[in-house]
């Protein structure tokens, strides 16, 4: 089954503007939430995500940390600029 991120939910969770580094909360349609670190330099580029513990990975399943969300950055990035671009 192949995962596609759709983030229903993004707040600002902290901005760096010396060093043009955000952090960004969003909640993907599965109830999953993530931490997404950002750069802006000028264009948006995801740095790493991590997932908060509020469920299991919902590729996984695993209870703890993991790093199955590094293999579907490139995902989620697409998503996340598609969500900034409408939020515009």
């Amino acid at each position: 089954m192949a995962f596609n991120p759709k983030i229903t939910d993004m707040e600002v969770s902290d901005i760096n503007d010396k060093t043009k580094l955000y952090q960004y909360v969003v909640t993907l349609h599965d109830k999953s939430k993530y931490r997404l670190f950002l750069s802006k330099n000028p264009e948006w580029n995801l740095q790493s995500a991590n997932r908060l513990l509020n469920i299991p990975c919902p590729m996984c399943r695993k209870d703890y940390y993991c790093k199955c969300m590094d293999k579907h950055l490139d995902k989620l990035e697409a998503e996340f600029l598609t969500k900034i671009g409408s939020e515009a």
